[in-house]
């Protein structure tokens, strides 16, 4: 049984692409494709290692690799196209927040109050050491 169109989320009618930028593979690509950094980078570690002795199979593997990330069909390990080119939130990240993370930025506000704080009181008895000696002295006797 099928939901109907309402109740499925937006994710549903996209294909799935790689959680991978495809300008960063492009980058590495570029600079160190013969030595197979691409492919190093989104996980293919065997054919990484093949084109590090192979330096690129010579160049010719190395060129169409750059094609297919240009075109946006270059793949990860995991099979999925290359096509955002920048970097992505993990998936298991997108919308949440670890509650531990948000109890150590309110610990860090209220030092940061606190510091101001003493900060302030230390200004102040500067000032007002500063205006103690500044104060000419009666004579004794």
């Amino acid at each position: 049984m099928t939901l109907p169109d309402a109740y499925q989320s937006p994710e549903a009618d996209q294909p799935a692409v790689s959680e991978r930028s495809r300008g960063v593979a492009a980058v590495l690509g570029f600079f160190g494709g013969v030595f197979g950094l691409h492919r190093f980078y989104v996980g293919k570690n065997k054919t990484g290692i093949g084109m590090l002795v192979t330096l690129g199979g010579m160049g010719i593997w190395w060129l169409y690799d750059m094609v297919l990330l240009v075109t946006g069909e270059f793949r990860d390990v995991e099979d999925l196209p290359l096509r955002n080119w920048y970097v992505e939130e993990p998936r298991q990240l997108r919308g949440r927040s670890d509650p531990r993370v948000e109890v150590m930025e309110q610990e860090l506000e209220a030092l940061r109050a606190q510091f101001n704080d003493l900060a302030e009181r230390v200004d102040f008895a500067e000032r007002m050491l500063a205006q103690h000696r500044d104060r000419p002295q009666l004579p004794r006797g």
